[in-house]
């Protein structure tokens, strides 16, 4: 298994880590970091979390007490986040992922999930999962376009959800924009409770300083991009999602030098709440044999 892919385009570097969760290790701008570093202990315990950003697939965020209802059956999950209640952010962050193909700029890596033995617990249904990168230049700066595409290869039907979750590095000049419609509140365990308009202190349109603000939660109506800017690290990066990905997950955790923005096609435990009849969740289901795709791009340049 490959441990690293490194890839290169005008003055950005992108460092792949497949055996780690198909995870990003490192994304740099001129020598500045455009995702959070990996530390040397977090490389060292090899635990995806701690990398600079990681798939969500088969679906993001928090499935409620590890038990997902499909079609009036009850299913079991693995509860795989420590003594945590609920199932979280899929498969994909916590297996191994194959390089199919990679060159000076591109990658591509696959993940085969048979639900079969302790392997259905984490998922009741077979699939593939690949994810393409792919990492440009032009005379402003760079991107990289990311893409997970995922693939039922079972015989049933199954809910699920697509996502990415990119980690930034934070100082006390990092500034956030984007627009949403409404945010959940939630409760103590991160589940949601009530859609509300966002209050004054959770709102970034215009972009501003993030300031004290600490969040984890669901804004739903999101139009796919998000802005950061930083006047001390110099540089200004985008956020952009299609229209697959309605939702933003944002992670503003406390006396942390780092936050997560993180598009995602559905809202926290979807499948559940469509389950009893709830609408907007986001919630999708893929038929035994069919596809389907959501793509991020993180562009970067430098301010003056």
């Amino acid at each position: 298994m490959t441990n690293e892919l490194s890839l290169a385009a005008g003055d950005a570097r992108v460092v792949l880590a497949p055996a780690t969760g198909g995870a990003i290790a490192q994304f740099t701008f001129r020598g500045t970091d455009v995702l959070r570093p990996l530390s040397v202990e977090a490389r060292a315990a090899g635990n995806a979390r701690g990398y600079s950003c990681y798939p969500l697939v088969p679906y993001s965020n928090r499935i409620a007490n590890a038990n997902l209802v499909f079609e009036e059956r009850a299913h079991d999950l693995a509860r795989n986040f420590g003594d945590h209640p609920h199932s979280i952010h899929g498969v994909g962050w916590q297996r191994a992922w194959s390089v199919v193909a990679h060159d000076t700029a591109n990658a591509l890596l696959m993940l085969l999930h048979t639900a079969a033995g302790a392997d259905a617990a984490a998922w009741p249904w077979s699939f593939r999962a690949t994810q393409s990168f792919a990492l440009a230049a032009d005379d402003n700066g760079s991107t990289l376009t990311a893409r997970i595409t995922l693939t039922n290869t079972d015989s049933a039907s199954f809910p699920f959800g697509l996502g990415f979750h990119p980690f930034f590095p934070r100082t006390g000049a990092t500034a956030l924009g984007f627009r949403a419609e409404a945010v959940w509140e939630t409760e103590g365990t991160q589940l949601p409770t009530k859609r509300v308009p966002a209050p004054d202190a959770w709102r970034f349109d215009p972009a501003r300083a993030i300031g004290d603000v600490a969040l984890d939660n669901v804004f739903t109506g999101w139009d796919g991009m998000a802005t950061l800017s930083d006047s001390v690290r110099r540089l200004a990066i985008t956020i952009a999602a299609d229209r697959a990905a309605g939702f933003l997950v944002v992670y503003i955790p406390p006396g942390r030098d780092f936050l997560a923005v993180e598009p995602v096609t559905h809202m926290t435990d979807a499948f559940n709440r469509a389950e009893r009849g709830e609408k907007g969740t986001g919630t999708r289901v893929l038929d035994a044999g069919a596809a389907f795709s959501c793509t991020m791009r993180i562009s970067v340049h430098a301010l003056p």
